[in-house]
């Protein structure tokens, strides 16, 4: 994503034209960055509030796993909220107040979630009772920040950035939400050595105001900034769309969700991201105690195998961003094959586990595992730059609607997946002595539920990039009453899917 100008001096990455949907200009490399920087915001309080609490609640107060577990699972169900939150950003027709509110939700929540924790190691069973609820408050206020500020930042993404850039955008800011994630538990790590609650408190109180004041900051004008540096008139399509637009009256949320329910592509790419996420997430919790079981594995050659597998995920994540891009006249690929793509060889790398499981020792575990790594990070992130170019298909503004639909599909699916990958290890295991083909069986469902996956990907029409060449060819700008007709909509399906 470098080497253009960016949308505040009135240009657009790599030389494309400079507006983006609803005749704004596009956002460049500096914006991409910037919400790249509220993504790491992001990830650092929650990484604060589902690994660093996580830990201090099992081991330092000895609770049952299972608490951290609820709370956790809590907060994804909540994000089954991103929907009405994403229609509140489309009513808005603004996403940056969004994202805002959304962080300081999150901070909030993740100060609360601290605060918690202390009292339920506070003597006394009123203290650990109030602590408990505190702690259900806090997780509440968790998912909702993260849905609210997850949700408008995609949709604002998907808005505003070059069509050819929208893998390298999502790219871009996941890799920074994953510096985030690095960082924070590095360094919140150091801070709570030697462990108290008051450490406990002000480190948490810490992590959470930077992240609201860098979140606040990136934001600052963000939107502002990109309008004012528009020095030509946006292209004609553009204009009628975006006036029809704010023309159109705000349907109720209910109304809204049905209009976009109703469109095929958006119904199957929904199904899409449960299932491709369930298989992504099933795993979690089960990879490596088989490591462990049938591969002789150690804890510490176990908790190896998890970095090397998030390396993989890196580079995949990496590749993906070529999606939509050319190189010497020639394609690398459409968001949609390597969608399809990823999760084909998903479901190739499960069967490597599967033969694993049957064969034991002797089996390139740990590059399997690897591959898996950068297969699920290139289907993932082809994954995320298709929900950025279906999100304004349809017409009627319904973008953060859409968005709030996929990304409440995908919590559902995280929160849901390691539990029963786990339940069903167990179950397998009750009924197969053997535990390599136990497991086997497990890999081999996820395995199943990737190609079904990669089934849905292929039937959804993902819009193709316009090209240099065609963007080039677009009518001249022309001055739109504001009167002017509400557009037709987009073309049929089947067009859509040919040109991809």
């Amino acid at each position: 994503m470098a080497g253009g100008k960016t949308a505040g001096t009135g240009g657009a990455l790599g030389g494309l034209p400079a507006f983006g949907q609803g005749g704004l200009p596009h956002f460049g490399v500096w914006q991409v960055l910037r919400l790249g920087l509220v993504q790491a915001c992001l990830g650092a309080v929650v990484v604060t509030t589902t690994s660093t609490l996580n830990r201090v609640m099992v081991v330092e107060l000895a609770l049952p796993a299972l608490v951290p577990g609820l709370l956790v699972a809590l907060h994804y169900l909540v994000q089954l909220a991103r929907p009405r939150l994403g229609h509140g950003s489309d009513s808005a027709r603004r996403r940056t107040p969004w994202i805002a509110g959304g962080m300081g939700v999150l901070a909030a929540g993740g100060w609360l979630a601290a605060l918690a924790v202390v009292l339920m190691g506070t003597p006394g069973g009123s203290q650990r009772n109030a602590g408990m609820a505190l702690a259900v408050l806090a997780f509440v206020l968790i998912g909702l920040g993260v849905g609210a500020a997850g949700t408008s930042l995609l949709v604002l993404l998907a808005k505003r950035v070059v069509p050819e850039q929208r893998a390298s955008a999502a790219t871009a800011v996941w890799l920074m939400m994953i510096v985030g994630f690095a960082v924070t538990a590095g360094v919140s790590g150091r801070l709570l050595d030697p462990y108290s609650p008051e450490r406990l408190l002000q480190v948490s109180g810490g992590i959470s105001l930077l992240a609201l004041a860098i979140a606040g900051l990136a934001l600052w004008r963000l939107e502002g900034i990109a309008q004012s540096g528009a020095v030509n008139t946006p292209p004609a399509t553009d204009a009628v769309h975006d006036t029809a637009t704010a023309a159109a009256p705000r349907l109720p949320f209910r109304q809204a969700l049905a209009q976009v329910w109703a469109d095929a592509d958006a119904r199957r790419f929904t199904v899409f991201v449960f299932v491709s996420m369930l298989a992504y997430s099933a795993q979690d919790l089960i990879l490596e105690p088989f490591a462990g079981t049938v591969h002789g594995f150690t804890p510490g050659q176990s908790t190896s195998l998890s970095g090397a597998q998030h390396g993989g995920v890196l580079v995949g994540m990496l590749a993906a961003a070529l999606a939509g891009r050319r190189l010497g006249g020639r394609a690398l690929g459409s968001l949609r094959s390597w969608t399809v793509g990823g999760c084909v060889a998903s479901a190739l790398a499960m069967a490597g586990l599967v033969a694993s499981g049957l064969q034991g020792p002797g089996w390139p575990f740990q590059a399997n595992v690897v591959l898996l790594g950068m297969a699920n990070g290139a289907f993932s992130i082809a994954a995320i730059g298709s929900m950025m170019a279906l999100a304004g298909q349809g017409g009627g503004g319904h973008e953060g609607v859409r968005m709030g639909l996929w990304g409440a599909a995908q919590a559902v699916a995280f929160g849901s997946g390691g539990l029963i990958g786990a339940l069903a290890s167990d179950i397998s295991r009750h009924f197969i002595t053997s535990p390599g083909p136990a497991y086997a069986l497990v890999f081999a469902m996820e395995g199943l539920l990737f190609l079904v996956a990669a089934q849905l990907a292929w039937r959804v029409a993902v819009p193709a990039s316009a090209g240099p060449t065609a963007a080039a060819g677009r009518a001249a700008p022309v001055a739109v009453p504001r009167s002017a007709p509400r557009p037709a909509g987009p073309p049929p399906a089947k067009d859509m899917r040919a040109a991809t």
